[in-house]
């Protein structure tokens, strides 16, 4: 099951076929990307200027909207996704393993992050019943309020950023083709395990 900071939309990169990094490590399968491209006709349009393009336009958006958001909420970029996911999913809760695999973060660095969350009194951690060794991250009512206020704030910010930019179809091709690139080089993005924690 699938969920989280992303629409739920499945890609053909859900299949193992599709797929040209390597499940562990982040590395890509050099074997693979030759047989895409020769798949697509070996037109590769020029990719170090796609994808240098694709990394400037995600620095630049972290430069333009980060200040509003730690204004918001008192904290920004990697502690913003963890809140935003949390607030994404089905009560407002999910498995820490998850929020790793879809924040792609070691889990001691995802422990670092939610313990600043927990410290903020923004987050709080639930056992897991089924597997007592797991957790599960929850925000608190103080984080769903402040997260809800922050992407209000976010929305405002982004759509004045976009306007005159981009129009609604050329929004709703950028979201297919992001998310496709996206689903290439971080599969995980918003993976959801099944179990339910206490109380549930």
């Amino acid at each position: 099951m699938r969920r989280g900071y992303t629409s739920t939309m499945g890609t053909e990169l859900d299949r193992p076929e599709g797929r040209a990094v390597a499940a562990h490590g982040g590395a890509l399968d050099l074997d693979r990307c030759a047989a895409l491209a020769s798949d697509a006709g070996g037109d590769v349009s020029d990719p170090i200027t796609l994808i240098g393009l694709v990394l400037e336009t995600a620095s630049g958006l972290r430069k333009v909207l980060t200040p509003g958001l730690e204004g918001e909420l008192g904290v920004g970029g990697q502690s913003f996704e963890i809140l935003v996911r949390l607030g994404r999913s089905a009560d407002g809760r999910l498995r820490m393993s998850d929020l790793a695999a879809q924040t792609a973060l070691t889990p001691s660095g995802l422990t670092r992050a939610v313990d600043r969350l927990v410290e903020a009194g923004l987050v709080e951690r639930e056992v897991c019943p089924s597997d007592r060794r797991g957790a599960f991250a929850r925000l608190t009512a103080l984080g769903l309020r402040r997260t809800r206020e922050a992407l209000s704030r976010h929305e405002r910010d982004v759509e004045c950023l976009l306007a005159g930019v981009l129009d609604a179809r050329e929004r709703a091709e950028l979201v297919t083709l992001l998310r496709k690139l996206r689903d290439q080089v971080h599969p995980h993005a918003s993976l959801v395990s099944d179990a339910e924690p206490v109380g549930s």
